[in-house]
Parts: structure tokens; C-alpha cells; sequence
């Protein structure tokens, strides 16, 4: 089979249900093969591809409402937060980056994030599918169900979306400094050095069809006494990324994309420094009526993003897209409320940014949270955020632009711990999800919850080293050769003229 799949999703299939798990019935209605004889005897495990029209429709329409999400949603959204003066230059940069890691995507970041890395298949994939070789019309790659699966062509487009938006995630934190050439070489050794691999460690796994035919090899080669077929098998069940064999659980990339851009963020923004005039001229946003816009296709994009990455459209799906809802919109009002008690007005930029912080913080418990835990999740973390936005932002004196490490980097940390615990069925979660105790069905595994928060730690913390120090050194070595920064007399010109040789308004 194609080894191919989302751990996001992975987590989606543990739905705690009294009985028998709505995921286990979808694979028994498709008439997927059992492990066992009907002499008790275990046997190959075999299964059927079935492609599902359904479940092509709604990715490919999730794919589509991601790039909504990049372009115009966040291009608008930055682009009205920053100066007028350089509000054209953020929507080019957005714009630039999602086509220049589309065509990255397909030439070689597609095959490193997911396919076999030989050795180094715990942080990396190969170079087995570069340029989509031996990807066509009839090669397909795994869901979450036994026996379910979509076009290859239709899982490469969805994660080509979420590889292109991270980075454009990223330029926030030092915009209105950054020199365009700079940063077109950044965005390209960021995703190759530091993007590819995170995709890999998280998401990188054999889907329930691999597992159940590895377990069921396992248990005959260990009931025959053949000592070498049973450490092939074990070697094919562990043959995953890294952070996926930790345990971690991440439905739709609260480390991949947020924690990831959000640190990288932060580490440029330090390494450049604050901007000309930082503490002392005005840095109002010139636009919130274009943030206001971002923010609403953002949202409407997040639940393709979120929904999407269940890869099937089902019950489950369901749960991403009401969790998607309740968090942002309960993130909204906490930190609208806050600030209207705390600084005696409730604004429209506070507002727009509790619903992203919240949309942040249930990227990574989309599937698996219940939705009043998804409500508690997106409380906690916007007045986290909020806390750092308003307080300690301004304490450390930090210029972190449009609030890329406040929102994003913080955010997602809060949702990926919070994901350990909400996940519990005790808590309305939908269980750990057990590929492996019935071959060819899903059990929902035991609750451990100091195993599962020590692993979303665990996956937090090489997060933001892998990210940190590897963006530190793309950005020490591209300074070095051809510098980070704009000259100070671009800066007061505004990087639109300056850069694009064009305004933004011409009035």
C-alpha cells in the first residue's frame, strides 16, 4: 500500500463510544477482511481499496478552503495590521511564498515529508516521489479507515496547502523590515530544513491497513517461532516519524504549522530587531477593516484546514468542524471581554484576535476534544495570548509585528498540551485510538494522561528546538551573505515603493 496519511486524523478515529466505535462499523460496512479465519485461525491480513466519491468532494473542497485561508485571508489580514505604506508588500509576500512552495511541494517537499527515509526515516523522508514520480491517476494513499482511500493526487493538493501556509506565517513577526530577496531564499531553505521534516516526524505513518497487516504478520511469526519475520514486522510497525512513535497526538498541525512559524517568527524578528521608530512614531494597523475581512476568511478557511484533515468526510469530520466553531467563537468573546474590563474598551482587533488565538489553540484537539472542552480550550488560550499581547509584549519591549509568536507560537503550544488531556474520554474526548489489538478494526486504547502530556511536551519542546535554532541558522547564514534587513531609508519610504516600486492605494 501507499504508505501515506495524517496522524491528525489518526487521533479522529479513537471516538469513545460505548459500543463499538463508529470507525470500526464504517470499516466493517466496506467489507474490509479480517485477520482471523472462521476457524479462529489467524491469516494474511487482507483488504480492499475503496475510494469514496464523497470523501474526494469534500478534500478537494477542503484543499481549496485552505488556500482561502493563505490567499486573500491571510494576505488581508496582515496586510491591514501593518502601515500603509506596506500593505502592498504583504499581500506580495504572501502571495510569492504560496507559489513558490507550491512548486517546491511538488518538485521534491512532497517526497520528503512523506515517503520512506531509509535511515533517516525518524526525522526525513527520501527522495523516492520527487517531481510526483510514480504518483498518477490510479496510485491512492491512505485514510483513517481500514480499506478507505483518496487519489494520491488529492492528498498531495491538501497538504500542499498547509506547506504553503506556514511560512507565510511566519513574515508577521518581521514585517515591514525584511528584504523581499532575502526572504524568498529564507522561505525556500526553511521548508526544505525545517517544514519537511516537522510534516515527517508528526504525520508520517503506515495507516490502519499497513498497521493491521504488520500486527497480523507479527502474531503469526511469533505463534510459528520465526524470530526473523517477527522482527521484520516489528521493524515495519515502528518504520514512522518520530514524534509519532512518541505518542503524540496532532490532528490538523498545532506543531507543524503554528508552533513551527511561530518560533521562526520570533527568532527573526529578535535577529533583525525592532523596527525604525519602534516605542515612538504610530504603528497603528491602517486597515482593520481589511484585518476585519482576513479574519472572517481565516476562519471560514480553518474549517477545511481543521475538517479537512480528518480525510474522509464522516462523523468525525463533524466533531472537527463544531469543535472549529465553538473554540474560535468562544476565544473571540474572552478576549473581547478582557479587554473591555481590564482597558475599558471592546475592539474589533481584540476580537479578530481571540478568534484566531482559538483557532490556534483547537487546530491540534479538533478531533480529538469534545466540543465543551473545545469552548474551555478556546478560553484558556486567548486569555493566555492575551495576556502576553497586552502585558508581556510590550514588557520585553519585543517587536513581534503582528503578533506571530503571541498568537501562533503560544497558541499552539496551549492547544497541544491541552490536546493530551482533553483527549481523555472522561472529558468528553474521543479516546487514543488502538489500530493494532484487533487487526483490521478500531478500539479505542486505554486513557493514560501523564503518558499523553509528557508525549504533546515532548513534541512542543523538539518543536520549538527543531524551528528555533534551525531558523536561526538559515537566518545567521542569509544575513551573512546577503543581508536580512532594509536599509533604514527604505524602511521610512515604506517597502511598497521601495521594494514593488508601486502603492498599495493610488488616491
Amino acid at each position: 500500500m501507499t504508505k501515506l496519511t495524517k496522524l491528525s486524523g489518526l487521533a479522529a478515529l479513537g471516538t469513545a463510544l460505548a459500543a463499538l466505535p463508529a470507525w470500526a462499523q464504517d470499516a466493517a460496512a466496506q467489507g474490509v477482511a479480517s485477520a482471523t479465519s472462521d476457524t479462529g485461525t489467524l491469516v494474511p491480513y487482507v483488504y480492499e481499496t475503496v475510494v469514496d466519491k464523497g470523501d474526494v468532494a469534500w478534500m478537494t473542497t477542503s484543499a481549496a478552503l485552505v488556500l482561502l485561508m493563505t490567499i486573500p485571508g491571510l494576505a488581508l489580514f496582515y496586510g491591514g495590521l501593518v502601515r500603509t505604506k506596506n500593505m502592498l508588500s504583504m499581500l506580495t509576500q504572501v502571495l510569492a511564498i504560496t507559489s513558490v512552495v507550491a512548486i517546491i511541494w511538488v518538485t521534491y517537499g512532497y517526497s520528503l515529508a512523506f515517503t520512506d527515509g531509509g535511515a533517516w526515516n525518524s526525522f526525513v523522508g527520501g527522495f523516492d516521489k520527487a517531481f510526483l514520480r510514480g504518483v498518477d491517476l490510479s496510485t491512492v494513499a491512505a485514510t483513517f479507515s481500514n480499506g478507505i482511500y483518496l487519489p494520491e493526487y488529492t492528498y498531495v493538493a491538501f497538504q500542499m496547502t498547509f506547506a504553503c501556509i506556514t511560512p507565510a506565517l511566519i513574515v508577521g513577526s518581521f514585517a515591514e523590515r525584511f528584504k523581499f530577496s532575502s526572504l524568498l531564499v529564507f522561505v525556500v531553505l526553511w521548508v526544505t530544513f525545517v517544514y519537511f521534516p516537522m510534516a515527517h516526524m508528526v504525520w508520517w505513518w503506515g495507516g490502519p491497513d499497513f498497521l493491521a497487516q504488520e500486527q497480523t504478520a507479527l502474531l503469526i511469526a511469533q505463534g510459528a517461532g520465526d524470530t526473523a519475520a517477527a522482527d521484520t514486522a516489528s521493524a515495519n510497525l515502528a518504520a514512522n516519524g518520530l514524534i509519532f512513535n512518541w505518542g503524540a497526538l496532532d490532528f490538523a498541525g498545532g506543531t507543524v504549522v503554528h508552533i513551527n512559524a511561530g518560533i521562526a517568527g520570533l527568532v527573526g524578528c529578535l535577529l533583525l530587531g525592532r523596527r525604525v521608530g519602534y516605542g515612538r512614531e504610530n504603528f497603528a494597523p491602517h486597515s482593520l477593516t481589511m484585518t476585519m475581512i482576513g479574519a472572517a476568511l481565516l476562519w471560514v478557511g480553518w474549517f477545511g484546514f481543521n475538517a479537512g484533515s480528518n480525510l474522509e468526510a464522516n462523523s468525525v469530520t463533524a466533531l472537527a468542524f463544531i469543535n472549529t466553531f465553538v473554540a474560535a467563537a468562544a476565544a473571540g468573546m474572552a478576549w473581547l471581554f478582557a479587554e473591555w474590563i481590564l482597558k475599558g474598551h471592546p475592539s474589533l482587533l481584540g476580537l479578530a484576535s481571540g478568534v484566531v488565538a482559538g483557532l490556534v489553540a483547537i487546530t491540534p484537539a479538533s478531533g480529538f476534544a469534545g466540543p465543551m472542552g473545545s469552548i474551555v480550550l478556546g478560553i484558556v488560550a486567548s486569555l493566555g495570548c492575551f495576556v502576553f499581547v497586552a502585558y508581556a509584549k510590550n514588557a520585553l519591549r519585543l517587536d513581534d509585528s503582528l503578533d506571530v509568536f503571541g498568537i501562533h507560537c503560544l497558541g499552539g503550544i496551549i492547544g497541544a498540551i491541552g490536546t493530551g488531556i482533553l483527549v481523555n474520554p472522561a472529558l468528553g474526548g474521543t479516546g487514543i485510538p488502538d489500530y493494532l489489538s484487533q487487526p483490521g478494526t478500531l478500539q479505542v486504547g486505554a486513557y493514560d494522561m501523564a503518558f499523553q502530556v509528557t508525549a504533546q511536551v515532548k513534541a512542543v519542546l523538539l518543536t520549538l528546538a527543531w524551528s528555533g535554532i534551525g531558523s536561526f541558522i538559515l537566518y545567521t547564514v542569509i544575513n551573512v551573505v546577503m543581508g536580512l534587513r532594509v536599509t533604514q531609508d527604505t524602511e521610512r519610504e515604506g517597502l511598497d515603493l521601495a521594494e514593488h516600486g508601486e502603492p498599495a492605494y493610488n488616491m
